[in-house]
């Protein structure tokens, strides 16, 4: 999304980049951003759309809380069942 002379560094730029960025793909973004592995200039797109797109902001809200309610669920602790639908469902929303 970004090279190092982003050229988003601009007020207007990154408004235009957030209004362009798809709510879609900010959904595939999210998990990098919570996690601060998205570049700098890629979280202030993501930023800047959230604080445009209502929706976008609602689901975030979602994640953080679905996320400070679960914590961390060690893969080892998933049955062979449930480790199985979840990559089916990851690999059925990719596909």
């Amino acid at each position: 999304m970004s090279g190092p002379d982003d050229p988003r560094s601009s007020p207007e730029a990154l408004r235009a980049a957030a209004v362009a960025l798809a709510c879609a793909d900010l959904v595939e973004l999210l998990t990098d951003y919570l996690e601060g592995a998205l570049p700098a200039a890629d979280a202030a797109v993501v930023d800047a759309h959230l604080a445009l797109c209502p929706g976008c902001a609602a689901y975030l809200a979602q994640m953080r809380a679905t996320i400070g309610a679960l914590g961390h669920v060690p893969v080892e602790t998933l049955s062979p069942e449930a480790t199985a639908t979840l990559l089916a469902a990851f690999r059925d929303r990719r596909g």
